[in-house]
């Protein structure tokens, strides 16, 4: 039987007979439970699906040369193949859990709606109930998996890429970085605080052009603030900057001078 048959059988068991035994109720649990972990893709199916994913980000990225551009070299992305390898595998274990977490935490909510609605009904059952009605709430969190799975996969790939992109900046010499929100996408459900961020350049503590005196923390440090990606499903991105050109509205009067002369670029 499929998840739904199971439900109507159950809702239909419980709506002539009420609830009279808790061995009805836990009968009834665990055929439920049991449609409902078949009705949904794997945990073995969705864990290949999110390895591909982020493999797949991977390989655009650091196998075909997506980080290289003016300031980061191939030979740079080489150097550190190592430790952007264990950021993937340290993404993909993540994921695991997440996965298992996010389905016993749906597959439960489909349980805990039924004995909530069941244990109401009286001995002898009830002709008061819209039928459709309790199967529509009670197998809600259900129908909403395969769309909570596919955040899953999509917030675990932009974590990826946010912390890869981090290690090469921060292995580069980035001295800064401009945080871009996504807050003007349509239908993108954004932190407040994050669009109040939108553009705004933030130093990178301990720098050289921070230690040397030639900048300074106009918004903030990097670090004083969370990172793009780091909190659930945000979509934000760094736009790393490498050079005091790029962060004018930041130099110190050192810095003005540094750039000035041309010593320093």
């Amino acid at each position: 039987m499929t998840f739904y048959e199971v439900l109507t059988a159950a809702i239909n068991d419980i709506i002539e007979y009420g609830f009279d035994s808790k061995k009805r109720i836990d009968g009834w649990l665990q055929k439920i439970k049991i449609a409902a972990n078949d009705a949904l893709m794997s945990d073995e199916q969705m864990q290949t699906e999110m390895e591909k994913a982020l493999n797949s980000t991977f390989a655009r990225m650091v196998t075909k040369g997506g980080l290289i551009n003016k300031s980061i070299t191939k030979y740079d992305i080489e150097k550190l193949k190592p430790r952007l390898r264990s950021e993937l595998d340290r993404r993909i274990m993540a994921s695991a859990n997440l996965i298992k977490y996010n389905r016993e935490k749906n597959v439960n909510e489909v349980l805990q709606r039924f004995e909530g609605w069941a244990t109401s009904i009286p001995v002898g059952g009830s002709k008061a109930v819209d039928r459709v009605k309790e199967k529509q709430t009670i197998k809600k969190s259900l129908t909403k998996m395969p769309f909570e799975q596919r955040r899953v996969v999509i917030d675990q790939t932009h974590k990826l890429v946010s912390n890869i992109n981090e290690i090469v900046a921060m292995d580069n010499g980035a001295i800064a970085a401009r945080w871009h929100s996504h807050w003007k996408q349509p239908n993108y459900n954004y932190r407040k605080d994050h669009k109040e961020r939108d553009e705004k350049i933030y130093v990178i503590r301990n720098s050289w052009a921070h230690k040397e005196g030639l900048i300074k923390p106009v918004n903030g440090y990097t670090d004083d603030i969370t990172s793009p990606g780091e909190e659930v499903y945000c979509r934000c991105n760094y736009v790393y900057l490498y050079n005091l050109r790029q962060v004018q509205d930041l130099l110190t009067k050192k810095g003005q001078a540094a750039l000035q002369s041309a010593k320093i670029v």
